[in-house]
């Protein structure tokens, strides 16, 4: 395993900071929503590279494709059809990877909780959460149930993984988050808010291509007691070489009611997720990710960089350190 930290639209100064840091490789979200170029993909793979980076991965952003899978067939066919052709252009520039996200009312959270030293840590509790009323979701008025939540997501598979498994790009899958409650959170289900719900997934498609953003903290808030729950569920995902992005996050608490926190005080022993990921044979890319937030470190840069020292000395210490990562060029 490897340290891999995702970012979005960084700068050169951004770029170098990383390297700095000892990390060699990148997911980086540019912010593009539209129709992508091979050669812009191709000059920004090189851009990365020239900082001694490799680029493991971009953000395939979906849109409003699943919503509009059920109110504008139309639209959700033409915005699919773009998807696909960006996936070969991806693979044209060189790109063997591309994460995406299946949100349909974005992610849900509640008032921060004070943590160590002052900081805010972003959570959700489901006691708290209110919705105004007539509120639109994800810019439209709409109910998701469990059944149309499938139908969307099988519809978005349909049209890319064709496309995916000729280009041969990996596309990694991030699961709901939070968990909803049974029946929903304001008309939304969250179908991948379960681990039921992600071996359902997997199960659409025996496509090596199919896979995971295998999101810790956001699979650990699936738990009442995460603690004891994650151990054996990382090593049955690992073991099914599905995961192709670890989110290397940890939680304070659990299902409907959990915080975000700094990885070496959550309720999940990341020094035995470590271990799990070696033994289901996970060989891959661990981000750090979704540290607490700090008017000391706006940037959150500091507290990225403890991160990402945090994972690399569980990774020494279980002797699962890869420096496989290499600048492209």
């Amino acid at each position: 395993m490897y340290i891999c930290e995702q970012l979005l639209a960084p700068d050169e100064r951004r770029l170098r900071l990383t390297a700095q840091l000892g990390v060699q490789n990148v997911v980086i979200d540019t912010g593009e929503k539209g129709a992508w170029d091979a050669g812009r993909l191709r000059d920004y793979r090189a851009w990365v590279g020239g900082h001694g980076l490799k680029l493991d991965g971009l953000t395939l952003a979906l849109g409003s494709v699943l919503l509009d899978s059920m109110t504008d067939l139309e639209s959700a066919r033409a915005r699919r059809q773009l998807l696909a052709d960006n996936i070969r252009k991806a693979a044209d520039a060189g790109i063997e990877c591309l994460k995406y996200d299946v949100q349909m009312s974005g992610v849900t959270r509640t008032a921060s909780t004070p943590g160590r030293g002052g900081v805010e840590n972003p959570g959700f509790v489901h006691a708290e959460h209110r919705l105004e009323a007539g509120q639109k979701v994800a810019g439209h008025r709409t109910t998701v149930s469990e059944v149309s939540a499938w139908n969307a997501i099988e519809f978005l598979l349909e049209g890319l993984l064709p496309a995916a498994d000729a280009a041969g790009v990996r596309l990694a899958c991030l699961p709901h988050d939070p968990a909803y409650p049974i029946g929903g959170l304001d008309g939304i289900e969250h179908v991948l808010g379960s681990p039921d719900g992600l071996r359902r997934f997997l199960a659409l498609s025996p496509s090596r291509h199919h896979g995971l953003n295998f999101c810790q903290g956001g699979v650990a808030a699936m738990f009442k007691e995460p603690g004891k729950a994650m151990i054996p569920v990382i090593e049955e995902f690992a073991a099914t070489g599905r995961i192709f992005l670890v989110r290397f996050r940890n939680i304070r608490g659990g299902y409907l009611a959990f915080q975000d926190v700094f990885p070496d005080e959550g309720d999940v022993d990341m020094f035995q997720a470590v271990k799990a990921y070696q033994r289901g044979g996970y060989a891959g890319p661990l981000c750090p990710d979704s540290t607490p937030l700090s008017g000391l470190d706006e940037g959150s840069e500091r507290f990225s960089a403890f991160a990402v020292g945090y994972t690399r000395g569980l990774l020494q210490a279980a002797g699962a350190w890869s420096t496989i990562g290499q600048p492209a060029g």
